[in-house]
C-alpha cells in the first residue's frame, strides 16, 4: 500500500527502521514522549544505565516526523545561545554516544563556514549574489550527518537495549498523580486504542508539538522552516560555488540561508519560516489535575499549496540566483520541518511546574543535531538521579 505524502513533503534521507510490534503496558518506571533524537538517546541510555528498569517511547506519529527527521544534518558545536555554563564539548560528546551505539551516522566534521554580507572577508572560497555578497569570514566547530541514519540506529539501540517503542501512540493528557498517568491513544493498522500507562518518572521530548502537554505554550514559539535538496553537481560546479571543501554553511545576517552537501554531491540550501498560528497562552486551572495537549498548530501548513508553498518558491528563486552555476539546477527534494524559538534563544531542560518526576527537553533553535543526542543522555543521567540538571535551566 502506497504511503500518503506528508504535508510537509520528504528529506532525501530515510528512517529504515520501525519498531516490533508490542502491547502497551500497565506500569513502567521511565515514559519517554517523543521519538526524535532527544526522546530515542535518552532511551537507549535509560537502559544502558539502568538495565532492570522498564523504559516505554510513545511517538505519535512515526519515529523522526517532527524537527529530527527533518532537519538538514548540520552538526553544530555550542547552542544557539553559545556555550553554556557546564554545557561541556557538544561535539566530542556526540562522537562518543554515536561510537557508543556503533553508529555509522556518515559524520564529517571539517568545520562550519560562517556567511556575511558585511563583515570584511579575505580569500573567501564563496562569493554569492544573495542581498549582497556573501562571503565566508569564519570557520568554526562543526559538520554535517545523515538524520535517518542516526535515528534509525538509535532506536535499535533502545529497542536492543530492551526498551519499548510505540509509534501511532498520541499521549493525550498527562494527570500529574502518584504515580504519574498518561492517557494513551494509540491507532494499531486503523485500530483505535485506548489506554491508560502509570509511570514512576516522565521526559516530556515533543519539541514543538504538545506545548500545552509540556507547559511551554507561553515560553516558545514553534515555527515551520524549509529546506530544499538539488540533484548532484559536478566537481567543476562545485568548484565554481566554492563547496569542494564540502563544509556546510550559514549567513551571520539576514535574509538567513544555510545548507551542506549530501554524499551524492548534490546540495541541500534552507531559510525561510511560516508563523504558528497566534492563540492565547495556555493557562492550566487552579487545581487542576491534568493537562490535555493543544492541537497540532503547525499541521495547517502544507508544503505544496498556500504560505509554506509561497516560501519554498521564494527559497528556490534564491538559489538559482546565488551563483550562475547553479541557474539551471534541478531540484529533487522541497520539505519542511518544525523548529521551536524559545526566549534567548537557550535550550529548555527542566522539571516540570507541575511534577519534580517529569523532565522537559526542548527549543534547540535550529542547534538540535548533535546538541538533542548529547542532551538526550544528559536527561538519562538527570532521570537516574545521576547527574544534577543544568544551571542555565
Amino acid at each position: 500500500m502506497r504511503r500518503k505524502a506528508h504535508p510537509w513533503g520528504a528529506p532525501p534521507w530515510t528512517v529504515d527502521f520501525r519498531p516490533a510490534a508490542c502491547a502497551l503496558p500497565d506500569h513502567v518506571d521511565f515514559a519517554i514522549v517523543g521519538g526524535g533524537f532527544s526522546g530515542l538517546s535518552a532511551a537507549a541510555w535509560l537502559r544502558r544505565f539502568a538495565p532492570g528498569r522498564s523504559v516505554l517511547l510513545l511517538e505519535a506519529a512515526s519515529l523522526g516526523d517532527g524537527a529530527s527527521g527533518r532537519t538538514g544534518g548540520m552538526a553544530l558545536a555550542e547552542t544557539a545561545a553559545g556555550k553554556l555554563p557546564g554545557l561541556g564539548d557538544v561535539l566530542a560528546g556526540y562522537k562518543k554516544i554515536l561510537r557508543a551505539f556503533r553508529i555509522d551516522a556518515r559524520l564529517t566534521l571539517p568545520g562550519v563556514w560562517e556567511l556575511s554580507r558585511s563583515a570584511p572577508a579575505t580569500h573567501s572560497a564563496i562569493s554569492w549574489s544573495d542581498s549582497g555578497e556573501l562571503k565566508v569570514v569564519r570557520l568554526v566547530p562543526g559538520g554535517s550527518v545523515d538524520p535517518g541514519k542516526v535515528l534509525a540506529s538509535l532506536a535499535r539501540a533502545a529497542e536492543k537495549a530492551g526498551a519499548q517503542i510505540v509509534e501511532h501512540a498520541e499521549v493525550r493528557a498527562l494527570d500529574f498523580s502518584n504515580p504519574l498517568r498518561l492517557r494513551v491513544l494509540r491507532n494499531l493498522r486503523g485500530r483505535i486504542q485506548q489506554k491508560e500507562i502509570r509511570a514512576e518518572q516522565v521526559l516530556l521530548a515533543t519539541n514543538a508539538y504538545s506545548l500545552d502537554l509540556s507547559s511551554l505554550r507561553a515560553a516558545a514559539e514553534p515555527k515551520l522552516t524549509f529546506a530544499l535538496a538539488t540533484a548532484p553537481l559536478s566537481a567543476a560546479q562545485l568548484k565554481a560555488i566554492g563547496l569542494s571543501s564540502r563544509r556546510p554553511f550559514y549567513t551571520l545576517d539576514f535574509p538567513y540561508l544555510w545548507g551542506r552537501l549530501l554524499e551524492s554531491n548534490g546540495v541541500i540550501f534552507g531559510s525561510g519560516l511560516v508563523p504558528a498560528p497566534i492563540r492565547m497562552p495556555f493557562r492550566a486551572l487552579a487545581g487542576a489535575r491534568s493537562i490535555e495537549t493543544g492541537a497540532h498548530d503547525l499541521r495547517r501548513y502544507d508544503v505544496r499549496r498556500g504560505e509554506a508553498a509561497e516560501r519554498l518558491r521564494w527559497l528556490e528563486n534564491r538559489v538559482r540566483h546565488l551563483h550562475p552555476a547553479l541557474a539551471a539546477v534541478r531540484v529533487t527534494h522541497r520539505w519542511g520541518g518544525p523548529i521551536l524559538f524559545t526566549e534567548g534563544m537557550l535550550p529548555i531542560f527542566r522539571r516540570h511546574p507541575r511534577s519534580k518526576q517529569v523532565l522537559v527537553l526542548a527549543g534547540y533553535n535550529g542547534h538540535g543535531v548533535a546538541l538533542s543526542v548529547y542532551l538526550g543522555k544528559w536527561a538519562a543521567e538527570a532521570l537516574l538521579a545521576r547527574r544534577p540538571l543544568p544551571s542555565w535551566h
